[in-house]
């Protein structure tokens, strides 16, 4: 018993797991933003020349 108990403490696989997906979140969190920032810039260069053509 106390063999398998230190082979789950030593198993670090599922750290290396948690460690890939906060990378995935923090690189979706940056590609988010990014989108978000060039909606807002289209969507005022849109309404500009919406208003320039009536």
């Amino acid at each position: 018993m106390k063999k398998e108990l230190n082979r789950f403490l030593a198993d670090e696989s599922a750290a290396t797991a948690i460690e890939y997906g906060l990378i995935a979140a923090g690189i979706a969190l940056a590609i988010i933003t990014v989108i978000n920032g060039m909606g807002s810039r289209l969507n005022t260069k849109f309404a500009s020349i919406s208003t320039s053509l009536k």
